[in-house]
């Protein structure tokens, strides 16, 4: 277990430099841990989510699997990430791209075998990296045996899932209430079967299990056990905010956004079917038994949870607010990078976003950094290809954990794809929105070099087309023929986070003055200080208008910098349209 001695504080300085306002934020936090280190494993790492079915073919049928990732695993330790997170791997009809699980227990023949997934599991150990599985506790696939028997009211099983009677109106037949679902429509489909409604947030073929039903718990922690004594590192559990519902099926309010029509889950204001007061205490007690299958193990399993919320929200999956009851290890920080930044951000911007969470996030609980996944248009496309080195190289100096999606080491964009060959079950339904609404364009294949099929396979046609970007932007062209590419800096990034984990306590400030946004990192017990210079706007600043009296070498650079690593920074030079330096500086 880790010792934590925290305190943070938060300072605001407003300084005028003519016409310019110099706003700086400090958080500071001292740390002890009883082993030697900043805490668990988990807690300095770097997550690698792996999009199985688009990383890489090995039998070229089209899809990726999981030899495919054996292949690759060489790349993954190259690239000098902890742990590697899969997106569902089970056994799935596939109706949305596996979410849709048939048997918990099994992998899907499009993937492999268990024994594949066992010779994956103890290759990436063999090589020091962790495999954490995708799991799904809201819903299975209609396809699993368990709704099967349901849908047949058969003894033991007719309450696994949400059913609930017609409302009947002027001698119609109405859904029970006007919850709507995350994929547009009503989240109520009739049964002529079972003659009764069933609750899907998602897809029809999802059907929300209903745990309100003790032997669905128990099934569910089985399954986490199952996978446990497998050889399983950890969980990334997903959607967890959908999986309680109000008892009493009231109808939500409407949410008043005039973006979202009666069909859109925007419409309504969720607040009986998301982040209820039983999903919380649900989560605790999966962390309750990952620390009692932790006792007697030789370092933690880990739990991360998928939660799109306010940030208030966001903390209770934490634990609670005594430290009487723990949550997730970490739960996604989706605010600060994601939902909290748009394209032409400014540097307050930048700034306001992460201290936003800097300053809800209890010093008790480990901090972490999303760029992108496989639900959000790539952060290359949604906030420029131009600042993919500059937000890596920030994330690598926040303190706390680091989640990187396959492809972000490149700078991969999203690719093209039509509606026709599209399978992203929410956006198929209307081609005249597919380009809005497609999550299918940032799960197109990892762009390997410069062969057929950018190197995903030998040919075969893809499940999604191969972006036409490939030659552009390729890991073999990065990685031999470009030193200072955006995958070489990714991995000098790494490295630093790496020589981090020794610390015992830190500070990090940032500062923004015009275009120019400062962060900055000292570490207590090495008397190390870092700053990155990140000139976000679009023309050439001259002359950097902030001064650090100390001497500062430049040890990582953006792809578009003069600079060379071993160079004297210039605090009377310039910076380029999006340029950033990492510096190290001699105090």
């Amino acid at each position: 277990m880790m010792l934590l001695k925290c305190s943070i504080f938060v300072v605001f300085i407003t300084t005028v430099f003519g016409n310019t306002v110099k706003v700086t934020n400090t958080v500071q936090k001292e740390a002890t841990s009883n082993l030697g280190l900043f805490g668990e494993w988990w807690e300095t790492s770097v997550f690698y989510q792996i999009y199985p079915r688009s990383f890489k073919d090995s039998n070229n049928d089209g899809s990726g699997d999981i030899q495919g990732i054996i292949q690759k695993l060489d790349h993954i330790q190259d690239v000098g990430v902890d742990a590697v997170w899969l997106s569902p791997i089970y056994k799935s009809p596939q109706v949305d791209n596996g979410y849709d699980i048939s048997d918990y227990r099994d992998v899907d023949e499009i993937f492999g075998t268990l024994d594949d997934l066992r010779q994956l599991v103890d290759e990436a150990h063999k090589r020091d990296i962790k495999v954490i599985l995708d799991y799904v506790p809201n819903h299975t696939s209609d396809q699993h045996a368990w709704f099967q028997a349901s849908l047949k009211n058969e003894s033991g099983y007719a309450d696994y899932y949400v059913w609930k009677d017609a409302v009947i109106v002027n001698g119609t037949r109405t859904p029970p209430n006007n919850w709507i679902s995350e994929f547009k429509g009503s989240a109520w489909e009739w049964s002529e079967e079972r003659q009764q409604y069933y609750l899907h947030q998602f897809s029809i073929a999802q059907p929300d299990l209903n745990y309100r039903n003790p032997a669905v718990v128990n099934e569910m922690k089985d399954v986490l056990r199952y996978w446990l004594n497998f050889g399983i590192d950890g969980f990334r559990m997903d959607a967890v905010f959908t999986i309680f519902e109000d008892a009493e099926f009231r109808d939500e309010p409407l949410s008043g956004d005039p973006n979202s029509g009666p069909e859109d889950y925007g419409y309504l204001d969720h607040i009986y079917t998301a982040n209820q007061n039983e999903t919380i205490d649900l989560i605790y007690q999966f962390r309750e038994l990952l620390d009692e299958y932790n006792a007697n193990q030789s370092y933690p399993r880990v739990m991360m949870t998928e939660v799109y919320s306010d940030i208030n929200t966001t903390m209770l999956y934490y634990g609670t607010e005594d430290g009487s009851r723990k949550g997730a290890h970490f739960t996604f920080n989706f605010i600060t990078f994601i939902t909290g930044l748009q394209k032409g951000y400014s540097t307050f911007d930048l700034q306001d976003s992460i201290i936003n969470w800097l300053r809800h996030i209890p010093s008790s609980y480990t901090s972490n950094w999303v760029l992108g996944n496989h639900d959000q248009t790539r952060v290359s496309t949604r906030l420029g290809p131009e600042n993919i080195d500059a937000l890596n190289i920030l994330v690598s100096i926040l303190p706390g954990v680091q989640v990187t999606y396959n492809g972000e080491e490149i700078g991969q964009e999203n690719g093209e794809v039509t509606c026709e060959q599209g399978y992203d079950p929410q956006a198929i339904k209307n081609c005249s929105t597919f380009n809005q609404t497609s999550r299918d364009f940032q799960r197109t294949p990892f762009q390997w070099d410069s062969s057929i099929n950018a190197g995903f396979n030998e040919g075969a046609e893809t499940w999604l087309p191969v972006s036409q970007k490939y030659l552009q932007t390729n890991l073999a062209d990065e990685n031999v023929t470009t030193v200072n590419s955006h995958y070489n800096i990714y991995k000098q990034t790494i490295d630093l986070r790496q020589s981090f984990r020794n610390q015992t306590g830190y500070f990090v400030s940032f500062t923004s003055i015009g275009n120019l946004f400062v962060a900055q990192r000292f570490l207590f017990d090495t008397d190390n200080y870092y700053a990155l210079y990140y000139n976000v706007g679009d023309e050439v600043m001259d002359p950097v208008p902030l001064s650090i009296n100390a001497t500062a070498t430049v040890i990582i650079r953006s792809n578009n910098s003069a600079y060379s690593i071993g160079d004297v920074f210039d605090y009377n030079g310039s910076l380029q349209a999006r340029e950033a330096v990492l510096l190290k500086l001699d105090l």
